[in-house]
């Protein structure tokens, strides 16, 4: 038995209630018990154990830890406490950043949880015969609940009874319009859920009249459960820079053992004790990882998100940061997205006017009159005390009191002085509503409704002009309702249509329609600049859809606006041809947004989804990043989505792109960064090994450069400000390498100078000294300050000299704190002896501070001469 087409009887009997006094309380809570709360299943979390843990799976950390497991082994061999320093060093690293992981991800999932809340927290029911107010999860099949204007619904239910009720089910349907409900209605057994109008569903909103009705599904059996089902079909997957910095890591990986390898074969062939070779085999796999660059990439990640955050974004995964910064679609729902979801009055038409009046807030008199007679055959209201209106009722009867109120007309003083004497509310046959009310000692009545059902009650206007001026209007997506009016000598003890609603004089039309956001328009245009394509997806109907998206620039000359049933009539094949042409997609289900997400993805884009309604998130969890509204957004929505947009602002969308494209660049630099330094050592220990079999930097030093004196100046990089030209530039290709545009070998490249200078300041310092140590404290001096010093160069692609060499204040704390480290471990004596460094002659000093600044040059000349792209 279907709830929607089942008799009335037959259905409270499955259902074991009473239509009168519903479930006893005793009834109810062992349904609870059998059924368990009216709620949404939640994914299972993650334990801080397996977050810990997951942590762990990166190549290079792996790696890492076998160097940490190779020095333990050397120094339980040798017995002596001080060689333990490095295998704990290396562990400590390790389990400091897999924290540091935990903690930026359990604060983004709080960040959101926070914004979470019930759609229906309350619901009135009837239980042993009495009204009480219980919590909405408590709920259960058969219980009897009471709705009115302004409430949720708060699960699925069959109407009992009703009155003019109207439901505002744009979270399911996507239409913007209120759907017109009634209890007596008779539903076939395959009628589409917007067709239901005996039902009324969980997560809609009642906007008009009152209703009983008894609960005919609660949580994952609601028609928002089976929607939120579907998610599952659409698994998680990992963003482009994961997968990037995950082959990293493997490249870097076979580096470190093939270098190993070679090392190994040239220490066994000159002699060396094994010993000696083990622990400069960790000198390399410490050179070659990067250490700080998965804390360091998380951390600027998290940076980015705490900037969202203030733009009115909330990051769910901060990894998403990044996938929306190379989104290269926008699929996004119309309704409350696109548009304001508010009906609002934007031309009147006066019968014998030459042409439509648009609303302002000084219309003529004969539209004012209009508007009048209107606003009094209304039941809506709109509170204009607070900060923001607040619309209570049919949407487009509060479009007619706004428009009424920018003309200085207000409903409660119109009301007092023209008293309502007798009202035919508004049904779904008659599709009319009227009023009759005393103007000035005259008994008026006024109705309201369709054109075509009014029009053939008139007897005067100009119905033929008046026609044409609607079609016009609909023509231009506009709701169209007709004003009529006649005087009577006496109001009828027993009002009915055929009394009232005859012999009318059309007094004109109306048109309204849910306006564009005033800043969608803006936005949408950056996104052309910034090389990205905007596609409209709604529920609504494609001539409504084609005419905002045609105002927004959305749907421009050549483009195609297309409905679900032509998408469901194209073949996987035909759709992927044509979808670079389609830029409105119109009453299309949930599954066709799915399929439309997919179309561009086979074409190698990056989609991104936006969206409020249910009906979206099982797109917003196939996208590449869902952004999810976080006023209007259902749970379901935020669930699925990446992030959640908190001031429902399609114009945020812009701001976030803007946001993930600087926060990409900034990982590139700091990525270049730190790769530019791990090359520069491992070329300096493999080919000092090779050419002099001998290191010329201990692990302990390596680990020192990458997790202090680099790892600040990385976050420092990942701090810099957005770059201007940001905006201007082409989306990145899905499979683009983070080395594009010359990157690698400007990494390469600075590498190589790196190890020159270290080799240099190694030969220098061991041959004035005569000691191994006099040369490796000369190399860790020049290899840590050079790195300092060439992270200023890496905050921007264009000469330093040009954005100002101190304008980043985080970048000149984290190079004043790294040479203080640094000078602290050479001159302080008990930490020069743990890193094993000496005292050298005051001249070595400056000249290794000579070779340290080589780097700021030689990068401006690159620059000057456009060898650094974006």
């Amino acid at each position: 038995m279907t709830p929607h087409d089942a008799k009335r009887n037959d259905l409270l009997r499955e259902l074991a209630t009473d239509a009168q006094t519903g479930l006893t309380p005793e009834e109810a809570a062992v349904r609870l018990t059998r059924d368990g709360e009216n709620r949404l299943r939640e994914g299972k979390k993650r334990t801080f154990a397996q977050r810990f843990f997951d942590q762990f799976k990166d190549v290079m950390i792996l790696i890492l830890l076998a160097a940490a497991a190779v020095s333990f082994a050397v120094a339980c061999s040798s017995g002596e406490a001080s060689e333990f320093f490095e295998p704990l060093l290396i562990v400590a690293i390790v389990i400091a950043n897999a924290i540091m992981g935990v903690m930026q991800e359990s604060r983004a999932e709080k960040a959101l949880d926070a914004l979470k809340n019930l759609s229906a927290p309350h619901a009135r029911v009837l239980r042993g015969g009495k009204e009480s107010i219980i919590e909405a999860k408590d709920l259960v099949a058969g219980d009897v609940i009471l709705l009115e204007a302004g409430d949720f619904v708060p699960a699925d239910a069959r109407l009992l009874a009703s009155s003019s009720l109207k439901c505002e089910e744009s979270a399911l349907t996507g239409e913007s319009v209120p759907a017109e409900k009634d209890a007596q209605a008779d539903v076939a057994a395959n009628a589409p859920l917007g067709d239901r109008r005996n039902m009324v569903y969980s997560g809609c909103s009642i906007t008009y009249g009152r209703a009983t009705a008894v609960v005919t599904a609660t949580g994952m059996n609601t028609e928002m459960g089976k929607i939120a089902n579907l998610l599952d079909s659409s698994a998680d997957s990992q963003t482009p820079l994961q997968k990037k910095l995950a082959n990293l890591g493997k490249y870097l990986g076979i580096l470190a053992l093939a270098a190993c390898a070679v090392v190994f074969v040239v220490g066994l062939a000159n002699g060396m004790p094994v010993m000696d070779i083990f622990m400069t085999a960790v000198s390399l796999a410490v050179s070659a990882i990067p250490e700080g660059l998965p804390a360091i990439v998380t951390i600027v990640l998290s940076i980015g998100v705490q900037r969202m955050v203030k733009k009115n974004a909330i990051i769910r995964r901060l990894p998403a940061v990044e996938t929306l910064g190379s989104a290269s679609v926008i699929c996004s729902d119309k309704t409350g997205t696109l548009t304001q979801n508010r009906m609002t009055l934007t031309h009147a038409y006066v019968d014998g006017a030459a042409a439509p009046e648009a609303i302002s807030t000084d219309n003529s008199d004969a539209v004012r009159r209009l508007l009048r007679l209107a606003t009094l055959c209304c039941d809506g209201a709109v509170d204009f005390s607070g900060e923001t209106e607040q619309h209570i009722g049919d949407p487009t009867e509060t479009a007619i009191l706004v428009a009424a109120h920018k003309n200085g007309i207000a409903q409660s003083a119109l009301n007092a002085l023209h008293p309502r004497l007798a009202e035919l509310p508004f049904d779904s046959d008659r599709k009319l509503m009227t009023t009759v009310n005393r103007i000035d000692g005259k008994n008026v009545v006024i109705v309201k409704g369709a054109f075509d059902v009014l029009a053939a009650r008139c007897i005067c206007g100009d119905l033929d002009r008046a026609r044409a001026v609607c079609d016009e209007m609909s023509a231009q997506a506009l709701r169209v309702l007709a004003v009529a009016c006649k005087q009577i000598d006496s109001v009828p003890e027993t009002p009915s249509s055929a009394s009232l609603e005859q012999g009318l004089t059309l007094l004109g039309l109306v048109g309204m329609i849910d306006p564009p956001r005033p800043e969608a328009r803006e936005a949408v245009r950056q996104c052309r600049r910034a090389g990205i394509k905007p596609v409209m997806i709604t529920g609504d109907h494609v001539v409504t859809a084609s005419a905002i998206a045609r105002d927004l620039g959305i749907l421009q000359p050549g483009d195609e606006a297309v409905t679900g049933a032509q998408l469901q009539n194209m073949t996987d094949g035909e759709l992927d041809q044509r979808v670079r042409g389609i830029s409105v997609y119109a009453r299309v289900s949930p599954e066709d947004k799915i399929r439309i997400v997919r179309a561009w993805q086979r074409q190698g884009e990056i989609v991104s989804m936006t969206g409020d309604g249910v009906n979206d998130a099982p797109a917003l969890k196939a996208a590449d990043i869902g952004c999810a509204m976080g006023i209007t957004g259902t749970d379901v929505a935020k669930g699925a989505a990446d992030m959640t947009l908190t001031d429902d602002n399609f114009a945020t969308i812009v701001d976030a792109v803007q946001e993930g494209r600087g926060i990409y660049d900034n990982i590139k630099k700091a990525v270049g960064f730190l790769l530019g330094t791990n090359i520069g050592e491992i070329l300096t220990v493999f080919l000092a090994m090779v050419c002099w079999h001998k290191s010329p930097l201990l692990s302990m030093h390596l680990l020192w450069i990458n997790l202090v004196t680099d790892s600040l100046p990385a976050i420092a990089i990942g701090m810099e400000a957005v770059e201007s030209d940001v905006m201007d530039r082409k989306p990145k290709p899905r499979n683009e390498s983070i080395f594009a545009h010359g990157m690698g070998l400007r990494v390469a490249l600075q590498g190589v100078l790196f190890s020159g200078l270290t080799l240099f300041a190694f030969w220098l310092g061991e041959r004035v000294t005569g000691t191994l140590a006099g040369g490796q404290t000369l190399a860790f001096t020049v290899l840590t300050l050079s790195q300092i010093f060439h992270a200023f160069n890496m905050r921007t692609n264009q000469s330093l000299f040009k954005v100002g060499v101190f304008s980043n204040r985080h970048m000149n704390n984290a190079a004043l704190v790294g040479i203080a480290l640094t000078a602290a471990v050479l001159f302080i004596p008990p930490l020069s002896a743990v890193f094993e460094l000496v005292a050298l002659p005051g001249w070595l000093y400056f000249v290794g501070l000579g070779l340290s600044l080589v780097s700021i040059p030689v990068v401006e000349f690159t620059k000057a001469m456009g060898w650094h792209k974006a």
